[in-house]
């Protein structure tokens, strides 16, 4: 995907990680991953984590799923997921 590049804005450090979850779902894509992130309103209702990113393929071994109370957890916790498994994701 070459037409892509030169896509990545600059990302303010005093942001956190949700404000890079679509670039990163993005990334994850042109690697060969399939990636999704989604929020359970029954769950946050219940008071329990309600956010899920789910990923797999490309150079994952199997799927992983990492689950958050704020989208910066769940976002978080992906993204050491992601680095245990190889991949160096660049956000």
């Amino acid at each position: 995907m070459t037409r892509a590049k030169g896509r990545w804005p600059k990302l303010d450090p005093d942001q956190g990680v949700e404000d890079a979850s679509l670039l990163i779902l993005e990334w994850l894509g042109e690697q060969g991953v399939g990636a999704m992130i989604r929020v359970d309103a029954e769950r946050m209702r219940d008071g329990r984590p309600a956010w899920t990113f789910a990923a797999g393929g490309g150079p994952l071994s199997g799927w992983m799923r990492a689950d958050g109370a704020s989208v910066e957890e769940c976002m978080g916790r992906a993204l050491i997921t992601l680095r245990e498994a190889g991949l160096s994701v660049p956000f």
